[in-house]
């Protein structure tokens, strides 16, 4: 059983910049949304880490978090936090897609 380590990487950039946009702008929304979409990704590395082939709750997380960063992005041009966070799930849509 290998451990996903790159998805266990993601979930806490997820959460981590959750709880930046809280302490920075004093964003609720921010903080529970870093936690709930971190919780999933991080569930989704357990569960890709105990079956490599279980990649659905992993894909379902980043690719509907990269579609609202990317939305987020076009539209203000901003590349902190939303277009960081677009090309960090859309890597780890490539990667959960290829690998």
């Amino acid at each position: 059983m290998a451990v996903d380590w790159w998805g266990f990487g993601y979930a806490a950039a997820v959460v981590f910049g959750g709880f930046l946009g809280y302490k920075r702008k004093g964003s609720l929304v921010s903080l529970m949304a870093g936690l709930f979409f971190g919780g999933i990704s991080g569930y989704g590395a357990y569960r890709v880490s105990a079956d490599p082939r279980d990649i659905w709750i992993s894909l379902a997380a980043s690719g509907a978090l990269g579609l609202v960063m990317g939305m987020r992005f076009r539209k203000s041009g901003k590349l902190m936090p939303a277009g960081i966070m677009a090309g960090l799930s859309l890597l780890m849509v490539v990667r959960l897609l290829i690998f």
